[in-house]
């Protein structure tokens, strides 16, 4: 049998959601991704993934029309597997479906928020832009559609109580991300940072994921061998300049890492830090990077937003969004407690290990595909 998953731009990290779930699919069945490319590549972070990829142009309507009848014609999966709520993904798995191919929903973010943060203007101009295939009026004409998907996975309690759905969160493979594999004095020299603390936000830094909070508690901080580092910054001189002069020669920015090049990267923090506000951008998701860090025994700060309390049971510190002088005092116990920090991180990584390995993502995707093949004939 295989899987055809649609991931709606295969050049934005909608692309690491749908490569998870294709790499859990391939240990036991053929498995594809299908998309079109808004920036015309494969999102760098993926852009080794072992698994086919079938990669469209994007346009805007009228042009996107050609294109959607393309993807369809492309897909050639028993079922389909539609990776995110948006009309490039879940949109074309629907007009797939009427053939007769069942359909698979996967939600791990809530959409409509990303769009709601812009206020209540910005709203009724992204409601009025219907040239986008991913606009605002389709994306909200998708949430209502839902219920014609023949089963639904979602990652976090919130899109499971709007949407319901197995609960499925981001997994990782905890034998590849294995801090055994890693001397991190020898990857902090490669840094440039021998003998200094690390601090290190991963991800692209977006407003509501907190880097701003971060940057606040950093200033707050007068520790001259704490350095602060943040991977996954696209324009990197344009970053800087919104650094304070009075940190910024502490602070190292380096652009999105490769998945293989991820669990090295990681190996070199002393404390990992996942600052999220709580906005509608932020309410809707679970951040895939706290995994990273369970799965790499880091020691582990991150704010009171959506299930990071639950994922990270008592195996890190939280604190309260949009609280700079908190997650400052919280850096500064963490770095003066190091034994206590660094027992955090190891039994992180046994709750990663025994809740959230990849193991229990393959076996999650197994039971609904079962469930959507039961009484048709296919072939394992």
């Amino acid at each position: 049998m295989k899987i055809s998953i649609l991931c709606f731009d295969l050049s934005s990290n909608a692309f690491g959601r749908a490569g998870l779930l294709a790499q859990a699919i391939s240990r036991f069945c053929d498995v594809e991704i299908i998309g079109p490319s808004r920036r015309g590549g494969i999102w760098a972070p993926m852009s080794q993934i072992e698994i086919p990829v079938k990669k469209f142009e994007w346009k805007r309507y009228p042009g996107f029309s050609r294109i959607r009848k393309n993807i369809l014609d492309a897909i050639d999966g028993e079922i389909v597997l539609a990776s995110k709520l948006m009309p490039t993904s879940f949109g074309i798995g629907l007009q797939k479906k009427n053939s007769g191919k069942p359909l698979i929903l996967d939600i791990d973010d809530w959409e409509l928020g990303f769009f709601y943060h812009s206020g209540f203007f910005g709203r009724v101009g992204r409601f009025l832009n219907f040239s986008n295939p991913n606009g605002l009026p389709y994306v909200w004409r998708m949430e209502h559609l839902v219920g014609h998907a023949d089963a639904i996975s979602v990652s976090n309690r919130f899109l499971q109580k709007k949407f319901g759905g197995k609960l499925l969160p981001h997994y990782r493979d905890t034998k590849i991300l294995n801090p055994l594999k890693f001397n991190a004095d020898d990857v902090k020299e490669e840094m440039g940072l021998i003998g200094k603390k690390i601090l290190m936000f991963l991800g692209t830094p977006r407003p509501h994921k907190g880097i701003d909070d971060l940057l606040d508690a950093f200033k707050k901080i007068d520790n001259p061998d704490l350095n602060l580092v943040i991977i996954g910054v696209e324009n990197k001189q344009e970053f800087l300049k919104g650094i304070d002069v009075s940190v910024k020669d502490r602070v190292t920015v380096m652009p999105k890492t490769p998945f293989d090049k991820l669990a090295k990267n990681l190996s070199a923090a002393d404390i990992i830090v996942i600052p999220q506000r709580r906005t509608s951008d932020s309410i809707g998701q679970i951040p895939a990077r706290l995994f990273d860090a369970m799965a790499m025994a880091k020691p582990i700060l991150a704010t009171r937003v959506s299930d990071i309390p639950e994922v990270l049971g008592d195996c890190g510190y939280l604190t309260e969004p949009n609280e700079p002088s908190q997650l400052a005092d919280a850096i500064q116990y963490i770095l003066a407690h190091s034994n206590e920090a660094q027992n955090k991180g190891q039994a992180a990584r046994e709750r990663c290990k025994q809740m959230y390995d990849m193991n229990n993502l393959e076996s999650g995707l197994k039971e609904l595909i079962e469930r959507v093949t039961v009484g048709k004939d296919v072939k394992w």
